[in-house]
């Protein structure tokens, strides 16, 4: 039994082309709409490559720029289809193409809603990868005068105002890396010989932040030295004051940036997911239509449009025998107590012949 059937009469067969034809060309929008979300959030990543680790990042971007370009190609075909269809005589050269069609924009609908999905599930991949790359651009932040590392003491400047963020986690990740150049420091002061020697590795370490941790909007001059000292600045204490610095580490801050992103362009991939759905369910219906129309013979006549030619469960069960049965029709049973036809055949002995010859009759 066919699913969902619906009959159309040749005046319903003709608009919903019509309605088609215009609903496809909206998709080839829809596919550009796609294109260039993937687009912005691939530029988006690159601006910031600096801070993030090497990984599959890209998966999501470079997945709805495919998706995008593929769209725009379907449905500018799936246009020229439905704008023929009006027209059973130009349908017929569709015939055979249309099927196929609609199996490949089946699977391309679903690239779309595994694109959206993964935009929902790239946080960890991304939250690792911020974290990472943050803790390596905070390591060489002192690194000015070296080849390749010059820049990152102006990016992660230019970061922590932007997102007025502080650190990796907080504002405590600079307390455990020198970010402080060793050409700055005065090697003849004894503090800071000092301070060489107690710390860890000979390291100069201070708890201490860069100037870019600094909170303009705090009333109170901005504290970089000695954060936990209370003694170093009046009327202070670091436990209960809140500081005049950012507190927001700038993993948690870039993270919430981009999993905003994302959130958008998943919600407009699942819309655009539900529109190229409906599309094809159209388009589906069209198909069965104008097959039945053309079997009947009467191309002004009444037609069934179906989903399904047959339920779902024996769909599903003729799909299955189809794929189980791929390759079989060229191997040879090698299953015990089958033979091959071909074997024990009877060969006929060329040589001899069983013709019986007449004798010719002597003549009289």
């Amino acid at each position: 039994m066919a699913v969902l059937k619906v009959k159309f009469t040749k005046t319903k067969r003709d608009k919903l082309a019509q309605i088609l034809w215009i609903l496809n060309w909206v998709s080839v929008v829809s596919g550009i709409i796609l294109f260039s979300l993937g687009l912005f959030l691939k530029i988006e990543i690159k601006k910031r490559s600096e801070v993030m680790a090497k990984g599959d990042i890209n998966s999501v971007p470079n997945m709805l720029i495919s998706v995008g370009v593929i769209a725009c190609i379907i449905n500018f075909l799936g246009g020229k289809i439905c704008y023929d269809c009006s027209d059973a005589n130009k349908f017929s050269r569709w015939k055979l193409v249309m099927l196929p069609y609609i199996i490949c924009t089946f699977c391309f609908t679903f690239c779309i809603l595994v694109g959206a999905l993964m935009c929902y599930t790239m946080r960890n991949e991304l939250e690792e990868s911020l974290y990472l790359g943050l803790r390596d651009a905070i390591k060489f932040y002192k690194d000015t005068d070296i080849p390749g590392r010059c820049f990152l003491k102006k990016t992660v400047d230019l970061l922590q105002i932007g997102f007025r963020c502080c650190g990796n986690n907080g504002f405590r990740d600079w307390f455990e890396i020198q970010w402080v150049s060793p050409r700055y420091l005065n090697m003849a002061s004894k503090d800071v010989l000092d301070r060489l020697k107690s710390n860890v590795d000979g390291k100069f370490l201070v708890d201490g932040v860069p100037f870019s941790c600094c909170n303009p909007s705090s009333p109170r001059p901005c504290i970089q030295y000695q954060l936990t000292n209370n003694s170093a600045h009046y009327n202070y204490d670091f436990l209960t004051e809140e500081l005049n610095i950012w507190m927001k580490g700038c993993r948690e801050a870039l993270l919430d940036y981009y999993t905003g992103i994302m959130r958008s362009i998943g919600v407009a991939a699942l819309l655009i997911w539900l529109f190229e759905l409906s599309v094809l369910i159209g388009v589906r219906y069209l198909q069965t239509a104008m097959k039945n129309v053309l079997l009947l013979g009467d191309l002004e006549g009444e037609s069934d449009g179906w989903l399904l030619e047959n339920s779902f469960v024996e769909t599903a069960k003729y799909n299955i025998s189809i794929i189980k049965n791929l390759g079989k029709a060229n191997q040879i049973s090698t299953v015990s107590g089958m033979n091959d036809p071909n074997i024990n055949v009877q060969n006929t002995d060329c040589d001899k012949t069983n013709i019986t010859t007449k004798s010719i009759p002597a003549a009289r």
